[in-house]
């Protein structure tokens, strides 16, 4: 980006700038933005021939010696006898006459920056400019005009980029410290690790031209920091302004802020951000307290601007515990504080969510393209199934049970007024739940959104938001609001609905629930237009085998480019062993337990130490561990349960000890908690054993998928099933060699590994397998194995 002028749009300039008094999102308007897209359009097409739409204006500014362009596009420009006039449409759910005086003030702002660079451009006298509301639940349509001479407009704009540049002259100051201390940063370790300096290079590469890569880089590469530091470095050189680090769980979103803490070691001054989901990040006193009556949101713009200048000033990494310190000290919602910091990170460290998702991402963002937003997506294999529920969506007959029941008997004008709308989406889903009554199935599925239901529930949503901002405190209105904002997400995925969706439908002859389901099957299309919104993306994890799946499934592009690096670790460190005498399809399992016990005695009696077992289920854990300590009563197992809390979990992880004084077996669920994103060195962990190839359970779902994909190019089984149950199976198998120096074995107890449809998915350090034939053989390669290494 360095020597280009840098954009600020024309609605973030007005925002920041005039913001003030209460943060009250109950007041905001539900309209998503392709609903609002549509409504303009539809009220452009009602302008006569002479009217421009979507016209693009920009004007260059000076601000603290650097070159900006403001720009922004005019809804709609008309040249008529009497001179110029701009419109700017607005829609939204709330009355014209109920808009607070902020609101109005920030709309006329937009169109006043509008009617200023076109009397600039044109070099006219006067400008008059047209603020046309829409109001989506009536569709009342108000318009305004007013007329503004240059001077006033000039006069405006003036101070609105003055009042801007007080921030920018911190920001710049931010960025030339951070670019000073950029180019004095080293990489923070002695030396790179085997891959490590080719990892860093690639990446550092795709910043510069603006590509996606594809990454697999196996356990112990460094990937976090081989990442982090070339994209920093193109920070300190303004080839990009804003890293994005997004990750699936608040474990890797730690190690990032650790490997950010390091460098910061070295004197590297930039400010980073990790944001924290809503829900997580509320004062206590917050909680069911409504915004109109919550202190850190009363007031909020009032105090916003010194609460930012103040942590900005004295903090680098904004952590939870400093935007919580900062948020206390200000009084200021401490989410919606992050989100404002957000905009002067470098650095920002969030969950998948906050660009993927529909319904969450930041608009602040990622409501069109910045070329200045660079994206490493951490553990890319979680966001497969984590992109197909964010752009998929279900409702039902119980989501609106409980309030059924609470509005039974209860005959008030209020209650009435949502009877009506709620009796009309009750019939809607009886409707669709008829064809399976009538054919006695379960379930059924069709490439159609469901219009009658649709139309229900937007009927129902507009009826709520009249309601609560009518009725804010009726006893009723937590139960209303579960059913309004399930109703609102559903709404919200039904406009994306295309042919990579499937509508499936459910029906409970015994309690008569019926339940509609909206299955994104293919979200590939909606992750590109996601990652296009910045100049280039790094997918990396431990386990992206084939690379050509997930480059299609996560968003194909010609921009994308594979690279896989070599394990790190000596070959000899770890006996990779498949056994050809067990089969665990269901139907064997039974057949086969006595064979898996033994298998598993003969790993965990090669050498005392501790052991991991992966199955694919909770029943089929307790089975076999059930059998396992029968057969083996002085071994002490310890057996991961459904549901742990935090606590629990490290509770079972420390039982993992540095010894080998004596043996310990823990049996985990494959896919679960203690699958992935566990970090047991060394001794703490010296075999792991895999019963199953990880298959997915059956389910129409998921047989959706592969249909889905076999109609595209054959391949539905590996798609739906297959990979990933393979990936499972690799992310399980990655527990054991963490570090250089670890050792140990891995067991593959299912005849299929051995098949050649799966042994061309082992990575490449997976290569030197040996084949068991008997639980006798498989004894005396353990035995070889620990003898070589313990010599």
């Amino acid at each position: 980006m360095t020597g280009l002028a840098q954009r600020i749009g024309i609605r973030q300039l007005v925002e920041f700038v005039l913001r003030s008094g209460d943060l009250n999102q109950r007041q905001g308007s539900q309209n998503t933005a392709l609903d609002g897209a549509r409504i303009h359009r539809r009220l452009q097409k009602q302008r006569d021939d002479a009217y421009q739409k979507e016209v693009y204006l920009k004007q260059p500014v000076t601000m603290n010696g650097h070159d900006y362009v403001i720009d922004g596009r005019a809804d709609g420009i008309e040249q008529t006898t009497t001179g110029y006039l701009i419109e700017e449409i607005k829609t939204s759910d709330v009355p014209f006459d109920q808009l607070s005086a902020n609101t109005l003030q920030l709309y006329w702002g937009q169109v006043q920056v509008y009617g200023y660079i076109l009397a600039q451009q044109q070099d006219l006298a006067q400008v008059t400019l047209k603020l046309t509301y829409f109001q989506r639940t009536t569709k009342v349509e108000t318009p305004t005009q007013k007329s503004f001479t240059r001077e006033q407009l000039t006069a405006f704009f003036t101070d609105l980029i003055q009042q801007y540049e007080e921030w920018l002259v911190l920001r710049d100051q931010w960025r030339a410290e951070r670019n000073r201390t950029v180019k004095q940063t080293d990489f923070p370790f002695p030396a790179y690790r085997q891959g490590q300096r080719e990892l860093a290079v690639a990446v550092y590469k795709t910043i510069l031209l603006h590509k996606r890569l594809f990454v697999e880089a196996p356990t112990g590469t460094g990937k976090t920091i081989s990442t982090l530091f070339p994209a920093i470095k193109a920070l300190g050189e303004d080839q990009i302004q804003r890293v994005f680090y997004l990750t699936a769980k608040q474990s890797t979103r730690q190690v990032a802020e650790q490997a950010v803490a390091l460098l910061s070691q070295q004197g590297l001054r930039l400010k980073s951000i990790t944001l924290t989901a809503k829900d997580k990040l509320m004062f206590a006193e917050e909680v069911d307290v409504p915004p109109e009556q919550n202190p850190y949101m009363i007031g909020y713009y009032d105090r916003i601007k010194p609460a930012l200048k103040d942590m900005l000033s004295h903090e680098y990494q904004l952590t939870r515990p400093v935007i919580e310190r900062y948020a206390r000290r200000h009084q200021v919602d401490p989410f919606e504080f992050s989100l404002d910091a957000s905009l002067f990170a470098d650095v920002i460290i969030c969950d998948y969510n906050y660009l993927f998702d529909p319904q969450v991402y930041l608009q602040r963002f990622f409501s069109q393209a910045d070329p200045d937003n660079f994206f490493l997506v951490d553990e890319a294999h979680n966001l497969v199934s984590r992109s197909r529920a964010m752009y998929s969506a279900e409702i039902g007959t119980q989501t609106f049970q409980p309030l059924s029941q609470a509005l039974k008997g209860e005959s008030s004008a209020t209650i009435s007024a949502l009877k009506t709308p709620l009796n009309k989406v009750k019939r809607a889903l009886t409707k669709m739940s008829k064809p399976l009554r009538e054919q006695q199935v379960a379930e059924l599925t069709n490439q159609a959104p469901l219009t009658t239901l649709n139309q229900a529930l937007a009927d129902w949503v507009l009826k709520v938001h009249d309601w609560l901002g009518e009725n804010p405190d009726d006893p009723q209105t937590e139960l209303v609001l579960d059913a309004y904002f399930s109703s609102l997400s559903y709404l919200k995925i039904s406009e994306l609905y295309d042919a990579t969706y499937q509508t499936l439908v459910r029906y409970q002859a015994k309690t008569h629930q019926t339940q509609v389901s909206q299955l994104c099957l293919d979200p590939s299309a909606f992750l590109d237009r996601a990652l296009a919104l910045g100049s280039g993306a790094v997918l990396f994890s431990a386990t992206l085998s084939p690379l050509t799946y997930y480059q299609q499934v996560l968003g194909s592009s010609p921009d994308s480019l594979p690279f896989q690096l070599a394990t790190p670790f000596s070959q000899q460190h770890q006996a990779l062993l498949v056994t050809t005498y067990i089969q665990t399809t269901y139907r064997q399992r039974q057949r086969n337990l006595t064979k898996i016990v033994a298998s598993l005695g003969a790993l965990v009696q090669g050498k005392p130490g501790n052991y991991l077992v992966f199955l694919p289920s909770y029943q089929y854990l307790e089975t076999v561990a059930a059998a396992f300590q029968q057969a083996y009563p002085d071994i002490e197992t310890v057996s991961q349960a459904s549901q742990m809390t935090e606590e629990q979990r490290q509770a079972f992880l420390a039982r993992f000890k540095p010894q080998t004084a004596h043996t310990l077996v823990g049996f985990c669920v494959l896919g679960g908690i203690f699958a992935e994103g566990i970090d047991l060195k060394g001794e703490r962990l010296i075999g792991v054993a895999i019963v199953g190839v990880g298959l997915p359970g059956l389910s129409t779902a998921r047989n959706l998928v592969r249909d889905y994909f076999d109609g595209q190019q054959g391949t539905g089984f590996q798609y739906a099933y297959q990979l990933p149950g393979m990936n499972h199976v690799l992310q399980a198998a990655g527990r054991l060699i963490r570090g250089s120096q670890d050792v140990g074995v891995i067991l593959l107890l299912d005849q299929r590994f051995a098949s050649s449809r799966y042994t061309k998915l082992f990575p490449a350090h997976w290569q030197h397998f040996q084949r068991s034939a008997s639980v006798q053989q498989l004894t005396q390669q353990i035995q070889h194995f620990w003898r070589a290494h313990d010599a």
